[in-house]
């Protein structure tokens, strides 16, 4: 630690007063409760898939889409939504071929 003179004193109380403002941010951000998965309704599902809710209760009928039921009530963690969109990815054409080339050379027993 250095010796500061008196002139200097105000610089470094701002510097230590600026360093203790971001560890109180930082400390408040960490005391911070998690993010909850947000839990829909069926209007708001069914915005968030793009779908209308008549299609969406056909989805639940199906048991094609994640849901809760509570009472006569449908609910939705827009997670598992998320995650049902992303389990529907189909591959693109080169990945098939790739995937197809790899098969092949296993079968020749080259891989």
């Amino acid at each position: 630690m250095e010796n500061l003179t008196f002139d200097q004193l105000p610089q470094a109380m701002r510097l230590l007063h600026d360093k203790m403002d971001r560890l109180e941010l930082l400390l408040t951000e960490l005391r911070a409760p998690q993010e909850t998965d947000a839990v829909l309704n069926v209007k708001q599902a069914a915005a968030f898939l793009h779908l209308s809710v008549s299609s969406l209760y056909v989805k639940v009928c199906h048991r094609e889409v994640p849901f809760n039921k509570r009472g006569k009530r449908l609910y939705f963690y827009k997670t598992e939504l998320d995650e049902w969109v992303r389990k529907g990815r189909r591959k693109t054409v080169s990945e098939l071929q790739e995937e197809a080339g790899q098969h092949l050379l296993i079968g020749k027993g080259k891989a």
